[in-house]
């Protein structure tokens, strides 16, 4: 990992090892809106899955500069409906600002493409409801960049781990989210609600993605949520602290805190990490870093009745939700991820941010 981007969440896109699931030519998507850093790590998994990267639309030529130095195979397209005109594109992936990735998503699906967003999916409930009724109405799947499970092979390594029983049944998913503001270098729209969601849609959902992975819940509800604005007056939209607790439909709980706390002090651009405690064991998983130990991420701790275990897991499970979106792009299929789980979890982000009241 560039140590510019593991210092910098904004920038940060892992990349793995090659795994290609198709030959060059089945599988062909375009990238649009990069708005946010992320787009380069959904680009990258797939790529790496062996999908062939056609174009790249963004209205400000700056951006779209810096993608093609990195992707110098691509076309720039002059517009949206340039790539949505192309019959041979099968999935647009993009991370526009926040408020606008529902609509875009919604005019990929109804140009027959599937559509690959950066999370958090949606800002409003409204935008939810809307991308439900255009999958219905166009057969076609809304797929979220989860990357704090999906891109993090200790994440992966866990989501098999409890899928075989190895903790028993699990009772609670604690999930923090630290990130590093950088504020000078964040774009305007980073600052207003309106658009970003505030802090629990917008960080705040990749850990409630990770609880219903986790848990096995397929619906929660929202027991509290909070949020407070502590260190950045000149800032009073933003919010840079998030906590929630829920309670799943099938009696998991789950307790998460995000924020823009990291010091500068840290190797990476947060210290994450999750806990699952099980009726056998639990597992801790540090994502990113194993403070003032160890610098590299993926380091899973479990506890069982054989003892304790401590394991790296970097380059040992490679990031398969993407070889296997193509493949359910490919064969209408859901084993990458179901439809109804990346809606639920959108949908709980909402419902924290909602419910939130101001502690500062």
């Amino acid at each position: 990992m560039n140590p510019i981007q593991k210092s910098d969440g904004m920038n940060y896109a892992p990349q793995g090892k090659p795994s290609p699931v198709v030959k060059p030519g089945e599988f062909t998507f375009a990238a649009a809106h990069l708005d946010h850093g992320h787009i380069y790590g959904q680009c990258n998994g797939l790529l790496e899955a062996g999908a062939d990267l056609k174009w790249v639309y963004d209205p400000d030529p700056k951006k779209v500069d810096a993608f093609r130095a990195k992707y110098p195979q691509v076309k720039a397209a002059r517009s949206f409906d340039e790539i949505l005109a192309d019959a041979t594109v099968q999935l647009v992936t993009a991370a526009a600002v926040p408020c606008e990735r529902g609509p875009i998503g919604i005019r990929a699906m109804a140009a027959g493409k599937d559509y690959f967003t950066d999370k958090t999916p949606f800002t409003t409930l409204a935008q939810l409801d809307d991308a439900k009724a255009a999958v219905a109405r166009t057969g076609r799947k809304y797929m979220v960049y989860f990357s704090e499970r999906l891109h993090v092979e200790a994440g992966m390594y866990a989501t098999d781990l409890i899928a075989g029983g190895a903790i028993g049944r699990v009772i609670q998913v604690i999930g923090l989210g630290p990130h590093r503001l950088g504020k000078a270098g964040r774009p305007a729209w980073f600052f207003e609600k309106a658009r970003y969601g505030g802090i629990l849609c917008d960080i705040g959902s990749h850990q409630f993605e990770q609880f219903l992975t986790y848990s096995g819940a397929t619906d929660a509800t929202v027991t509290q949520a909070a949020v407070g604005n502590f260190a950045n007056p000149d800032k009073p939209e933003l919010e840079d602290f998030g906590e929630a607790s829920l309670l799943g439909d099938n009696g998991s709980s789950n307790y998460i805190r995000v924020d823009w706390f990291t010091p500068d002090g840290l190797s990476t651009w947060g210290d994450g990490r999750t806990v699952v405690l099980g009726t056998k064991g639990y597992i801790e998983l540090r994502k990113y870093v194993d403070v003032a130990r160890d610098k590299a991420g993926d380091q899973v701790y479990i506890v069982d009745d054989q003892g304790e275990r401590h394991l790296n897991v970097t380059g040992q499970v490679g990031f398969r939700f993407f070889g296997q979106l193509i493949l359910d792009c490919l064969n209408r299929t859901e084993k990458a991820m179901t439809q109804a789980h990346a809606f639920k979890a959108a949908e709980l982000c909402l419902r924290a941010q909602l419910a939130a009241r101001r502690i500062a």
